[in-house]
């Protein structure tokens, strides 16, 4: 018997309408890109749709949107859009990745080469 219905496992057009509830942005306005770590406050709920208990499975440990998005397969904008329901419901938190250590003055660099050339 074969399936001529949609392969809702590779990611059709219809099964991430269905996912995101038709939508393409999340509900709340949130400040969410690529590299936005995501940490869930618990593990996933009773009841919840299968892509969010799996978002919230996935970040026990904080993971950025892109590693979220690969891990489960699913586009960014899908993701977003779910993550987006999980902020809002207060199920995750999000925060911005580690920002690089600014670099030192190159006064201070200059300085301290030119007394070390002097030793």
């Amino acid at each position: 018997m074969s399936n001529t219905g949609p392969d809702w496992e590779v990611g059709t057009p219809e099964r991430l309408y269905v996912i995101t509830g038709g939508r393409s942005a999340p509900s709340t306005p949130a400040t969410l890109d690529l590299v936005t770590l995501i940490i869930a406050k618990s593990g996933p709920r009773p009841g919840m749709q299968p892509e969010h208990a799996a978002i919230m499975r996935l970040c026990q440990s904080p993971l950025s949107v892109a590693e979220v998005s690969a891990y489960l397969g699913l586009p960014v904008s899908v993701i977003t859009v779910l993550l987006g329901d999980l902020l809002t419901a207060g199920h995750v938190l999000s925060r911005p990745p580690v920002a690089p250590a600014k670099l030192p003055d190159l006064a201070l660099i200059e300085a301290v080469i030119d007394g070390l050339r002097k030793l």
